[in-house]
């Protein structure tokens, strides 16, 4: 590809008051208010301070900052700019919305939270989020350490991360998340909390997971719910947790001295073929052989908190540990296995429950989402406000999944950044016409344009019937 034009006489100039960069914001924002994004937080959240007056404003103002991919609060000033006032009221300058994010308190937070949960109820009800969730769904909670270089950030301190697999010390915000996800779905964010930076993993997971159950189960998941987890989060307070809300558990149990003497204790013959990258299948044997094998065996934990003891399974995977020298013709006298136990009450039978449980990456695919938009940074100094702005970063996740979820099939599992890219970051020509009408001109051959036009419609046509 090059210029049709000689490089001298091209000229550029922003003059143009009629177009706007963004136009896929419309429907985007057109959804959000079909569900009633203002109205939550106008209910919920009520932040003191001059500054902390009309949320219900403001709080959608960072939603759609963040949806057209804002990741600082100097970024919101790309809501004000050529005919966006056209097409929107009640935007608000960067400042404006920064002060308003400082007047937030702990408690104000959860209140922005539970507007978020909501939200996403709301949402799973005009858009196809979780198809299959009367059947399965999983929640997955797992931590992220978010690196700062502020030195006066409230919160921030020294705390694990893992960067190309080595565990290092990484000074930030630690952000506990509990995500949302079928079979047949991409997740979506149930529930968030801010913590700080040297915080246990487990520190507040026991509440998250109940709240996340009961959002789950409140946006249709009806079915069976499966929580996983990592082994930073075993332990009886989440588990408990996670029971009574009705739903169940599957968590990496930690090489204690006691789950080593139970996988000690299954027999030779227990042992499962597990259907590995490079595994063989034997047509005399009727089998899979495979170097990873899994087996299953019943496991008390906890038993000496009182009342607290769990009785389930201990599913057990283990793998060939290879020796390094063999090539140099070091070959192995015996066969020497690393094992990876699972502490899990799942319905399911041993290798779906043990693949299933290695499916709980996807809440870092989450993560890796939001870490390319909103949460590029912790743009305040203010702890709370940081906390806020990972509720209203949720929020927008929340609000693009749904948007995918009704432009079309491959939409609903594509990444944020690509939602972005491809409905939203769309220039148009606003047109006025009649009485109230407006006739949003995009560019002619736009490659996604049956997407962005199914988008519209879902969002800004006549709502859908009741069911």
């Amino acid at each position: 590809m090059r210029l049709l034009h000689s490089l001298a006489r091209t000229h550029a100039s922003f003059d143009d008051p009629n177009l706007v960069s963004h136009s896929g914001l419309v429907p985007v924002m057109a959804l959000a208010q079909r569900a009633g994004l203002a109205g939550l937080v106008a209910e919920h959240v009520r932040p003191g301070g001059e500054c902390g007056v009309n949320a219900e404003v403001k709080v959608p103002c960072l939603v759609a900052g963040m949806a057209a991919g804002a990741d600082s609060i100097d970024d919101m000033d790309l809501l004000r700019h050529g005919a966006m006032s056209t097409l929107f009221g009640g935007v608000r300058a960067p400042s404006t919305l920064g002060s308003h994010l400082r007047c937030y308190t702990w408690g104000n937070v959860s209140q922005l939270e539970k507007a978020g949960r909501e939200f996403l109820v709301k949402l799973a009800g005009r858009a196809p989020l979780l198809p299959g969730a009367g059947t399965l769904a999983f929640i997955d909670i797992d931590s992220m350490q978010k690196r700062v270089y502020g030195h006066k950030k409230q919160g921030a301190r020294f705390g694990h991360t893992k960067i190309q697999g080595k565990s290092l010390l990484v000074r930030g915000l630690n952000a506990l998340a509990a995500v949302v996800s079928t079979p047949l779905s991409a997740p979506v964010i149930a529930a968030t909390r801010l913590r700080g930076g040297n915080a246990a993993s487990a520190r507040g997971a026991a509440s998250l997971a109940a709240r996340a159950v009961g959002t789950a189960r409140d946006a249709g998941c009806t079915g069976t719910i499966i929580v996983r987890l990592d082994s930073a989060f075993y332990n009886a307070a989440v588990i408990g947790a996670i029971r009574r809300g009705g739903a169940r558990f599957s968590v990496t149990a930690p090489a204690n001295a006691s789950i080593r003497a139970a996988i000690a204790a299954i027999p030779d013959d227990a042992w499962t073929p597990i259907r590995y990258p490079g595994a063989i299948w034997d047509d005399q044997l009727g089998a899979w052989v495979s170097d990873a094998e899994a087996a299953e065996t019943e496991y008390t934990a906890f038993a000496s908190k009182k009342g607290q003891a769990v009785t389930a399974r201990l599913v057990v995977r283990r793998v060939r540990d290879l020796n390094k020298q063999a090539a140099a013709g070091q070959d192995e006298l015996f066969a020497v296995w690393r094992y990876h136990a699972v502490f899990t009450d799942s319905p399911f039978e041993l290798v779906q429950a043990e693949e299933q449980h290695r499916d709980h990456a996807v809440v870092e695919q989450v993560f890796a989402d939001v870490t390319s938009g909103p949460l590029a940074h912790m743009p305040s100094g203010v702890f709370a406000a940081n906390a806020a702005w990972l509720s209203i970063a949720a929020i927008a996740h929340n609000l693009l999944r749904a948007a995918g979820a009704l432009a079309s099939l491959p939409f609903a599992r594509a990444r944020g950044a690509t939602i972005r890219r491809d409905l939203i970051a769309v220039a148009a020509r606003p047109a006025r016409h009649g009485r109230g009408h407006l006739t949003l001109h995009l560019p002619d051959g736009w490659h996604r344009e049956h997407e962005w036009l199914t988008l519209l419609h879902a969002a800004c046509g006549p709502p859908a019937p009741a069911a």
